[in-house]
C-alpha cells in the first residue's frame, strides 16, 4: 500500500487533481455550469480553500491509486488505466452526484449532466497517469 510505485502515483495522481480540476471545472466548466445551480443559496464558496483542495486531491489520488494496483493484474496498459478511470467516474460523476440532484439543491438536471461528464474526463485521465505510473515505476 506504501510501495514507492502507490506513492509516485499518488503525487502525479494529486498534482492532476489540483491542475486538472482547476482547468476542468474552473476555467471549462464555469460556463457550463452558469444557470444552472440549484436552489440553494450560499452552497458554493467565493474563493475555495485550497489547502483542504490539496488534502482532497492527496486522498482521492491514494485511494485511486490503491484501488487500481489491487485490480491491475493483467498489465498496466493506458487502455486499462483509460477502462478503470471511466469508471470511477462514472461511479462518482453520475452515480453519486445524482444522488445530490435528488437530496440537494446543488445544481439542476443539465448541470448534474455536464458535472457527470467533467467526472469522466477527469477521471479518465487520472487512470491514464495512473496507468502510466505503474508501467514505469515497476519496469524501472
Amino acid at each position: 500500500m506504501f510501495s514507492k510505485t502507490n506513492l509516485v502515483s499518488t503525487l502525479v495522481g494529486a498534482v492532476w487533481s489540483y491542475i486538472g480540476g482547476y482547468l476542468l471545472w474552473i476555467k471549462l466548466g464555469s460556463s457550463f455550469f452558469a444557470g444552472h445551480e440549484g436552489t440553494a443559496t450560499g452552497v458554493w464558496k467565493e474563493t475555495p480553500d485550497l489547502m483542504h483542495n490539496i488534502i482532497a486531491g492527496v486522498i482521492v489520488a491514494f485511494a485511486f491509486s490503491t484501488i487500481y494496483s489491487k485490480l491491475s493484474n493483467n498489465g498496466h496498459t493506458i487502455a486499462h488505466g483509460a477502462t478503470y478511470g471511466l469508471l470511477v467516474g462514472l461511479f462518482i460523476g453520475f452515480g453519486e452526484r445524482w444522488y445530490d440532484l435528488a437530496f440537494a439543491n446543488i445544481m439542476d438536471m443539465s448541470g448534474t449532466i455536464i458535472n457527470g461528464i467533467l467526472n469522466l474526463i477527469f477521471y479518465g485521465i487520472l487512470g491514464i497517469l495512473t496507468s502510466m505510473v505503474y508501467n514505469k515505476v515497476k519496469s524501472a
